[in-house]
């Protein structure tokens, strides 16, 4: 969701009332498949919510090696006619926040329920030629006098499963006191899931609230800012795999219709407060930009600074977040999309310096470690050195990642001859394999890229298929326009393909078999 959508005009932050709108209140804490209050409620990929037990029924995905971890070998087709996707059952733990919000409505409508002073007349309605009616005229209508004001009465009607999610009533009240009633229950149920719906991180009204695969709910921007630096929960510290950016990623829907509902106000003056804060802290241009050579997420890179705006761009950068950006040249001159004819290619890597050395000449030998690629989306020039806006490149979900692996690896057997067909069919476990099985051999023929100090300084060859392309990368001597191919990847299975095809293109070249080495 977009902070911009967040953003209303104060006139439109008009929440619900506690006593018109009762049936709307408690329909945004119904699960639409068991129509009941959640219960253990699992908020899914797609950002909808159902209880636990109202997951659909599991089956074996085939065609998947990566990640091949036994909880995400069970999938299930979404409920939800606006996503009807494949979801994961390992990307599916209760939803902690909804949980303790429901845990919370439920004891205090049973403190509630027995001082219960009034009695509330509900009648279904039924739509009939587009217009809601109420059902008195049938043979059998279906109505109740439940004690409690509105809210009370229909949360226990929705409780025992009468009133289904989508079933609208009419209510009669049999109190003077019902309106009254229903306000002080309201504003009871705001202070105390007000402690619920406070990120952990910023300790403020969560904003666009986005839930993790381990049910863990935090600000949009707050959850962005942890990955930038961690892949890891800030709460429970679990490993998470979304998306740093969480570009594209959707919001938990029922807490942000529950928000938007019972306090618009408190999110519209928090939405507004965040935008102005995006206005004073990030300048049009703020990532310094060092234009020298390729490098890879994961990987270090170390490089030798003399160029007088090149030591004052580290300096700054130590004074600050310890981070720059770094693009390679355009060698070939060509035109670079939403840039024209740059001097350097648009796709490039941030830097996390780790250290810095000082010769007595003044230059300086700076040990980094990639963070993630970027593309620059615009750029100027600050004190000599280029500095831009850029935008983080993120690969597509793991689900996404799935599907394609089982799309590909089932097509028909490729032609003999086809390299690049039959490295597509095959698994991502196997690209993988193919690449650790040549560095074996290469290593065994003493090649002078493998060299200990080179994997002492790199490390020895990663058996994650998500670090291993960077890592091979960083180390083989072949030509950066073939390397510079991955920074422009969206997908771990693509870039293994790509790393495949250099390993049977080495294959077949005088080299391989010599052990000579030449640049692709």
């Amino acid at each position: 969701m977009d902070l911009d959508e967040l953003v209303t005009d104060k006139q439109q932050a008009v929440g619900l009332t506690a006593h018109q709108d009762a049936r709307t209140l408690i329909r945004l804490i119904q699960c639409p498949q068991c129509s009941k209050p959640y219960t253990n409620p699992v908020t899914l990929p797609c950002g909808n919510s159902l209880c636990r037990t109202c997951l659909p029924e599991t089956y074996r995905r085939e065609g998947v090696s990566y990640p091949d971890t036994p909880g995400r070998r069970n999938g299930f087709v979404c409920p939800y006619l606006d996503c009807s996707e494949e979801h994961v059952l390992a990307d599916c733990s209760v939803d902690v926040t909804l949980s303790k919000l429901m845990e919370a409505i439920a004891d205090l409508v049973r403190s509630h329920k027995t001082l219960a002073t009034t009695q509330t007349y509900v009648e279904e309605v039924v739509k009939h030629d587009e217009v809601w009616v109420p059902v008195g005229n049938k043979e059998n209508p279906r109505c109740w006098t439940m004690p409690g004001a509105r809210l009370i009465a229909t949360y226990n009607l929705a409780s025992m499963g009468i009133v289904e999610y989508k079933t609208e009533v009419s209510y009669q009240d049999l109190s003077d006191l019902a309106e009254k009633t229903d306000e002080e229950l309201l504003g009871e149920l705001l202070d105390t899931a007000q402690k619920e719906v406070d990120c952990q991180v910023c300790y403020n009204i969560m904003l666009d609230p986005v839930t993790t695969a381990c049910g863990h709910t935090l600000c949009r921007k707050c959850l962005a800012r942890t990955l930038d630096h961690s892949t890891h929960c800030p709460v429970c510290r679990r490993s998470v795999i979304t998306p740093p950016s969480l570009y594209k990623y959707p919001s938990n829907k029922t807490l942000v219709n529950l928000l938007q509902g019972l306090v618009p106000d408190m999110v519209s003056a928090r939405a507004e407060a965040a935008a102005l804060e995006d206005t004073i802290a990030l300048p049009d241009l703020d990532t310094p930009i060092f234009v020298c050579t390729l490098g890879f997420p994961g990987c270090p890179t170390f490089l030798r600074v003399f160029e007088p705006r090149y030591r004052l761009m580290i300096r700054r950068a130590m004074e600050g977040n310890r981070q720059f950006g770094m693009v390679t040249y355009n060698r070939h001159g060509l035109p670079q999309e939403g840039l024209g004819n740059t001097q350097f290619l648009a796709y490039g890597v941030m830097l996390h310096i780790d250290n810095v050395q000082m010769l007595p000449d003044g230059q300086s030998i700076v040990e980094t470690r990639g963070m993630y690629r970027f593309r620059v989306k615009q750029y100027g020039t600050l004190d000599g050195y280029t500095v831009g806006r850029v935008e983080r490149v993120e690969d597509v979900s793991l689900q996404e990642e799935e599907r394609l692996e089982a799309e590909e690896t089932s097509q028909p057997p490729a032609a003999e001859g086809d390299i690049e067909g039959q490295v597509s069919r095959m698994s991502t476990r196997e690209l993988l394999m193919l690449g650790l099985d040549f560095i074996l051999v290469m290593q065994g023929r003493s090649a002078h890229w493998l060299h200990q100090r080179i994997l002492e300084a790199y490390g020895g060859p990663p058996d994650d298929a998500a670090l291993f392309p960077f890592w091979f990368a960083s180390i083989l001597p072949i030509s950066e326009d073939w390397k510079y191919q991955l920074m422009q990847t969206t997908s771990v299975r693509q870039r293994l393909k790509i790393t495949a095809l250099w390993v049977k293109h080495m294959q077949t070249q005088r080299w391989y078999q010599s052990n000579a080495c030449t640049v692709l």
